[in-house]
């Protein structure tokens, strides 16, 4: 073991050991940048005076939790994104807790201790306002009776426990497998995971094809980094993730749901999208957007998604609050809007048609993503108010003014503006009359001409291209 910031150079005053060591040296550093795609173990210790975290920077619940293991006589470190967002100069807000004590025994230390999961046990710790969140060290799982794996090789329940060293080798990325000890102020690195921070560069801890098949919400992990953090897919981690993409469809529905909003609704949504659609994860998860956005003559509807994500990433920077509603409504678009055209050119009612469009693009889209009824409900009146809002004579626009979800059906119809989807001046009538008198609201309302001349917002019908 070689502690960053100690010279093994002149070890008891001996010149040739000296050249040994740097010799030594720098064939570690070879093994070090290979081990982490290998899942070799080596330990590299990065003292404090390298990796400048500081305690003030880290929650006081985790550093008594960790306190208190320890204490107990057993192995415990902070791991996982909180460390490493630490190293990049970031602020991470929570701060995961790993041990070497098995979830029953967490729970005998802490009067406010749950164990929760299936899959994975984990024990939820509260120490004061904060919820630690401790797992026991994973271990080698292979050939043992506590791991089962379903027919695409997702593990569906694994609690084997095991060393450090094996913990670190089970976790995703290797940046994500970098353990500190407040009590010694050292970083241990098992799997190069640090190097590759410096690089800036993602890496999956051993073969990545067997741990996307373990279990395939990790290819949605790598790219929800890309975009969050800024840094690059190693080119091996990269790789399989086109090809295995089908496999999201193995994950529940509602565990999806989840981690759409992780990818989409934590702050960095603009730029995680298109890594989406780089690496043909958005079709097992929004197959029928996916299609008319790579199908479409123009662009508007990859303009809309764009924007609802630019306002969403503005609100969440602002510390404002958002509803998943909006976004899934911005998401789910493209579908409800081509399929109220063609209902349209077979018959129905402008009304209806939208009406028939929403149900239907709902009910397609819950065998993929699991929407919670208290938002598909919000969706689909946010979709409905579009024509609600067009209708703008009489007792009409009061009606619609006083609906609970006006605020956001009429931000989704100025996205629908902007995007280019149809022409602009509703969104700016709607304006206007939100802040005018009555005397105004009534020549606002005369302005209109009569429901069989007013002209109706819609867009001429497009072609679609076809795939090759």
């Amino acid at each position: 073991m070689i502690k960053r910031g100690e010279s093994p150079f002149f070890i008891n005053g001996l010149w040739y050991h000296s050249v040994l060591c740097h010799w030594s040296l720098l064939l570690f550093s070879v093994f070090k940048k290979k081990s982490a795609r290998s899942a070799h173990i080596f330990k590299d210790v990065v003292t404090q005076e390298y990796h400048g975290i500081n305690d003030r920077d880290l929650s006081h619940g985790s550093l008594r939790v960790i306190e208190i293991l320890q204490h107990a006589g057993y192995e415990a470190y902070l791991v996982g994104g909180g460390i490493r967002d630490l190293l990049l100069g970031k602020h991470p807000k929570d701060f995961d807790v790993a041990t070497s004590a098995k979830p029953v025994e967490v729970q005998k230390l802490f009067r406010k201790a749950r164990i929760i999961g299936r899959r994975f046990q984990i024990v939820h710790v509260r120490m004061g306002p904060e919820i630690i969140e401790v797992t026991t060290f994973r271990g080698s799982a292979e050939n043992s009776h506590l791991q089962q794996a379903n027919a695409s090789g997702m593990l569906v329940r694994d609690n084997v426990f095991g060393s450090v060293e094996d913990d670190a080798v089970r976790r995703d990325f290797t940046m994500n497998a970098l353990y500190y000890d407040p009590s010694n102020h050292e970083v241990l690195d098992f799997v190069g995971g640090y190097d590759d921070l410096e690089d800036g560069m993602i890496r999956i801890i051993g073969d990545p094809e067997t741990r996307y098949r373990e279990d395939p919400v990790r290819m949605l992990r790598a790219v929800r980094f890309v975009g969050k953090l800024g840094l690059q897919l190693e080119p091996d981690t990269a790789e399989p993730i086109r090809r295995l993409a089908p496999l999201l469809r193995d994950v529940s529905p509602s565990r999806l749901f989840d981690e759409i909003l992780k990818l989409l609704q934590a702050g960095h949504g603009q730029a995680t999208f298109p890594e989406l659609v780089k690496y043909d994860l958005l079709r097992p998860l929004f197959p029928q957007t996916e299609a008319l956005l790579s199908e479409a003559d123009d662009q508007h509807h990859q303009h809309l998604i764009d924007l609802a994500l630019l306002n969403t990433d503005t609100r969440l920077n602002e510390g404002k609050s958002v509803t998943p509603a909006f976004l899934y409504a911005a998401l789910h678009w493209p579908q409800v809007q081509h399929r109220w055209e063609e209902l349209e050119a077979e018959g129905h009612g402008r009304t209806q048609a939208l009406t028939i469009a929403c149900s239907e693009t709902l009910d397609f889209n819950q065998q993929f993503i699991a929407i919670p009824k208290r938002f598909s409900v919000t969706i689909r009146e946010i979709w409905e108010l579009q024509v609600k809002l067009e209708k703008r004579h009489g007792r009409r626009p009061d009606s619609t003014l006083e609906h609970p979800r006006f605020r956001a059906g009429y931000d989704f119809l100025l996205l629908r503006e902007r995007s280019g989807e149809i022409p602009g001046g509703l969104g700016e009538w709607w304006t206007q009359y939100q802040i005018a008198d009555d005397a105004m609201r009534r020549d606002l309302i005369a302005s209109v001409k009569d429901d069989q001349n007013e002209s109706k917002v819609r867009r001429p019908r497009r072609r679609s291209k076809r795939r090759d």
